[in-house]
């Protein structure tokens, strides 16, 4: 009766929300709350709530675990990550602290562990936002990422120092792991593909990282993450999160409901909730500024800041092991802010063009060095994207001569030996603002995302580019939509792989002949 209860409900609410614009996400939210209310009326079991914690955990677990799979060590120590993190921290956890005490009179030890709770960032609407989006790799997704894996570090050493808990002296193992890592590339091999695969990595995801930190005094949490960085050099790494992808989104829906089941709002709560919620977009000007403080430009700064900008379920963690008398207050707080800043995120990019003209005042003189123009070069065909089916693209090309060039928006794809791919972010209007287009005579969309085909394409044509645009797609519903905006040909990607197969199949025929 569970299953049928949360999934239903789940279901119904996230079908709602969607027809109205609004992530799932939200609707789960919303599911969350009416089965707090109205679940025993429906047949939900008693026992649901500690369940759908445990399944919510595991969630968690994945999720963090397919993040790591995508990072670079190097990334997280970066002076503005590092810098915006603890700036922001300091700043905010001292103006709540102030509040709590002066305006609600708050005793000190509960006004500083609020003033932290709220000023933890929600990594899981984070991760889940510029996952949807394919920006996990890009400059202000990577930048967001290791704020994020900073703050819940600090969440650790909170929750450690107040609840009496330190690590044991066996924690030291972790730094064994980049010795383990043979060991796990050894599994990647054996395992191969499918269900092996996806049992592998749950197992070191769950078990490893997960209980094997929890062990010795660390957070299930950061193991789970650091399981990901371990393997995130394998060449496969990217074929196992997506094998992940499925089982860790049917978890996480559980988490979306465990917060909205946390408990019913008492008038206070929702006072306290709403006050947090109109004093949310004071959390992402905050960090946008820190970030430009780093010489981060304005663009990135303003999609990193409201990335940013939902409170975190790391602070109903700490509310629940420390102080339980407001972990109601924060619950109602979190999911507010869910609801908010998710449709914000999903139009961040349109935003972003809306204010450009006021934001790029504040901008340094100087750029960071992950942002510097691209240079097309002679090129004549441009490759946007360069995972799975932009590489294969690239290289078809350069097997038939054609002088070609890719961009990415992931660093490391830029790296890649063999291949002329630049770094650049394809959805930056202001990249296309310098960008020489005179020697194109193709551009080719292999981006994950429709919205980031659009904004390609639209760019594209608004630059005085004449050429062909051609798009492959995951859904043949898309193929209107980007013709409009100015593509000339689309392709179905998994009916161009069995056109592939089958234009193999006939040169072998051919050559028997």
């Amino acid at each position: 009766m569970l299953e049928v209860v949360t999934l239903s409900f789940a279901f119904v609410f996230g079908i709602l929300v969607r027809q109205i614009g609004l992530p799932p996400l939200v609707g789960f939210l919303g599911a969350g709350f009416a089965l707090n209310a109205f679940g025993p009326a429906v047949g939900l079991p008693t026992d649901a709530g500690p369940i759908l914690e445990h399944t919510a955990h595991l969630g968690v677990l994945l999720l963090l675990f397919t993040i790591g799979l995508k990072l670079n060590v190097k990334n997280l120590i970066e002076p503005v990550v590092l810098g915006s993190a603890f700036a922001h921290l300091l700043i905010s956890g001292a103006i709540f602290t102030a509040g709590f005490i002066w305006l609600a009179g708050l005793p000190l030890e509960t006004a500083i562990l609020l003033s932290i709770a709220l000023s933890f960032s929600s990594t899981v609407l984070a991760a889940k936002v510029l996952e949807g989006k394919g920006e996990l790799r890009a400059f202000h997704g990577r930048i967001a990422i290791g704020i994020l894996v900073m703050q819940d570090l600090i969440a650790l050493a909170v929750l450690s120092v107040y609840s009496g808990q330190t690590p044991s002296i066996w924690a030291l193992w972790v730094l064994a792991l980049p010795l383990l890592r043979p060991l796990f590339y050894w599994l990647m091999r054996v395992a191969a593909h499918d269900e092996l695969l996806v049992l592998m990595g749950v197992v070191l995801a769950v078990a490893a990282g997960g209980m094997g930190f929890q062990a010795v005094g660390l957070s299930s949490e950061v193991g789970a993450l650091a399981m990901g960085l371990t393997l995130s050099r394998h060449p496969r790494a990217q074929e196992l999160s997506q094998a992940l992808w499925g089982i860790k989104e049917v978890f996480l829906i559980s988490f979306f409901l465990q917060i909205g089941m946390s408990g019913l709002p008492d008038t206070e709560a929702l006072t306290f909730a709403a006050i947090f919620a109109l004093l949310l977009p004071l959390k992402g000007v905050l960090f946008s500024a820190l970030l430009i403080a780093f010489r981060v430009r304005a663009r990135n700064a303003f999609l990193g800041g409201l990335s940013l900008s939902a409170y975190s379920e790391f602070g109903l963690i700490v509310a629940a092991s420390i102080m339980e008398e407001w972990l109601v207050p924060l619950a109602v707080t979190v999911a507010l802010s869910f609801v908010i800043a998710a449709p914000l995120n999903r139009f961040a990019h349109p935003l972003f063009d809306r204010l450009e003209k006021y934001l790029v005042r504040f901008e340094t003189n100087t750029r960071h060095p992950d942002e510097q123009p691209a240079d097309l070069g002679q090129a004549n065909v441009l490759v946007l994207g360069m995972g799975r089916t932009g590489s294969a693209a690239y290289d078809f090309f350069v097997e038939q001569g054609v002088s070609v060039i890719g961009l990415d928006s992931d660093p490391n794809k830029a790296e890649q030996k063999g291949r002329h791919v630049l770094y650049a972010d394809v959805e930056d209007a202001g990249f296309w603002h310098h960008l020489d287009m005179t020697q194109l005579k193709a551009v080719t969309l292999a981006m994950p995302t429709v919205e980031s085909k659009l904004m390609a394409t639209r760019q594209l044509r608004k630059g005085g580019f004449h050429g062909n645009i051609i798009a492959g797609l995951h859904f043949q519903d898309e193929a209107s939509t980007l013709q409009a905006a100015g593509v000339d040909h689309t392709y179905l990607l998994m009916s161009g792989a069995g056109i592939g197969i089958a234009e193999k199949t006939c040169e072998c025929l051919k050559a028997q002949a």
